[in-house]
């Protein structure tokens, strides 16, 4: 580094002449990183807007499911015995569930008292089987091991993927010994031992004595055919039966009816997605372009407080997209996909018809108002028409309204991308803003080499001037010696 000190001999601030000279020479520096900075945020708000663009399109895929529209409630007769969901396709109505037994673990208690201090001999081995899906017996073999304790050898077996629990009540001084799942895996005790074995010697249990290892067992629609299940849980006709207590030979009634709540409430919560994507690509194309703001270098940045730079950049940064038009055909397409009608062959073949129509207001730049009286009204009495209006796959004037937007959408996607890239863009060379991006930091880099030379330029020029200055000032004092000496 070379230190550069000057005025010695003119008394001039070089420096600060220097500085001065400097600044003008940035100038061109200065704007080229505010060009650089309102591309990046040209690109942020860009990616923005993508960004609200997919979070509509992952709910467009939940919008072709069957249940948006067809959801099903199931009450029952008696909760606290048996409860059921159903999926979009089943039939209303009223089913029979009689409940004869509940599906239950294997346990196994030791016979006798076991002392929580037990001494286990280093080397013995704990074996058993269990019983997997194909009812063969699967061995596991675990051995003491020096310092070991009940508890720790316990905790051991539970922890293993083994289909087994086991642990010591203090209370009664007994290790219980369960199986993890419920149900009968074959005729028999599901938890095999030797009776010469330490579960049996040690922890005093007696594989006869096992209880539990149950089926559920109910009887369907008094069709007098019992089914069974190794868990409280069985799918039959759409619908999932949670088994909760035996009915005691009685039926539960459980009565399949539409959920036209839950149906609306998502429509309403993908219309609110919707109005959301629209509010911020029409707002981007109203904001009030500032020109008269441009970014901010660090040194202006230096003079102004925290809240007079978020003034300025909130302005600055307004209108970056104003007039884009991938935003404006994007945004005109989303509200085309509404419009035209559905050839469905069904009750309903426009979006006003269900009770969902476009804002009348214009400054609402498209959104949707939805009528929830004649909504819940057509889900109630027509849903598969409803579904078939947003949904249906087929291609022309019968293509359903999702189908469309979600065209449009991933057009208006796809041009985003390639202006804007996404934050896994590689390079700034893959997207336009990108390589205008790159453009400038090459600018900026050879401005950055000019900029050094001329600086270095300036100071051997002042270096030069001093060198004469301090030449003649030498050269002054010399003839001024010379004179006073002859006199």
């Amino acid at each position: 580094m070379v230190m550069r000190v000057g005025g010695l001999a003119s008394g001039m601030d070089i420096e600060a002449m220097v500085d001065k000279l400097m600044k003008a020479e940035r100038i061109p520096l200065n704007k080229l990183e505010q060009d650089r900075t309102k591309l990046e945020w040209k690109r942020d708000a860009f990616r923005e807007i993508n960004s609200k663009l997919t979070e509509l399109d992952d709910l467009m895929f939940e919008m072709r499911k069957s249940v948006a529209y067809n959801a099903k409630n199931v009450s029952s007769t008696k909760e606290g015995a048996v409860t059921a969901t159903a999926n979009a396709d089943v039939a209303n109505g009223t089913y029979q569930i009689r409940v004869n037994q509940l599906a239950s673990t294997a346990i196994n208690v030791s016979t006798n008292t076991v002392k929580s201090d037990v001494q286990l001999v280093e080397g013995d081995e704990i074996a058993f089987n269990t019983i997997n899906e194909k009812g063969e017996e699967v061995p596991y073999t675990y051995t003491i091991q020096k310092g070991d304790t009940l508890t720790g050898v316990l905790k051991k077996i539970s922890r293993d993927d083994n289909n087994v629990r086991m642990f010591y009540d203090e209370q009664s001084e007994k290790v219980i010994m369960e199986t993890t799942r419920t149900g009968n895996y074959r005729d028999g005790a599901e938890i095999q031992f030797d009776n010469n074995s330490f579960l049996a010697n040690v922890l005093h249990m007696d594989m006869d004595k096992e209880s539990g290892g149950t089926n559920a067992r109910f009887e369907y629609n008094n069709s007098g055919l019992i089914m069974e299940s190794k868990t409280n849980s069985y799918k039959i006709n759409g619908m999932t039966l949670e088994f909760k207590q035996e009915t005691e030979g009685e039926n539960v009634s459980l009565t399949v009816t539409n959920d036209v709540d839950a149906s609306y409430e998502r429509i309403t919560e993908f219309v609110d997605k919707y109005n959301e994507v629209v509010e911020a690509l029409h707002k981007s194309q109203l904001e009030e372009r500032h020109r008269d703001y441009p970014p901010l270098t660090a040194e202006q940045k230096k003079d102004m407080s925290e809240n007079e730079i978020e003034l300025w950049e909130k302005r600055a940064k307004s209108g970056l997209l104003r007039g884009d038009t991938t935003i404006s055909n994007g945004l005109f397409n989303l509200r085309s996909s509404w419009y035209e009608k559905v050839d469905t062959g069904g009750e309903y073949t426009t979006l006003t018809q269900v009770g969902i129509e476009t804002s009348k207001d214009y400054l609402d730049g498209g959104k949707l108002i939805v009528n929830e009286k004649e909504l819940k009204t057509a889900l109630r009495e027509n849903p598969a028409d409803v579904q078939n209006l947003f949904t249906n796959s087929d291609e022309g004037n019968s293509r359903g309204l999702i189908q469309r937007l979600e065209d449009s959408l991933e057009t208006t996607k796809e041009q985003i991308s390639e202006k804007a890239g996404s934050i896994l863009t590689p390079s700034l060379e893959s997207y336009t803003l990108g390589k205008r991006m790159k453009d400038v930091d090459d600018r900026m880099e050879s401005l950055e080499d000019r900029i050094a030379q001329a600086e270095a330029r300036y100071w051997n020029q002042f270096t030069a001037m001093e060198k004469a200055i301090s030449r003649m000032n030498q050269q002054s004092a010399q003839l001024m010696s010379q004179f006073g000496g002859g006199m």
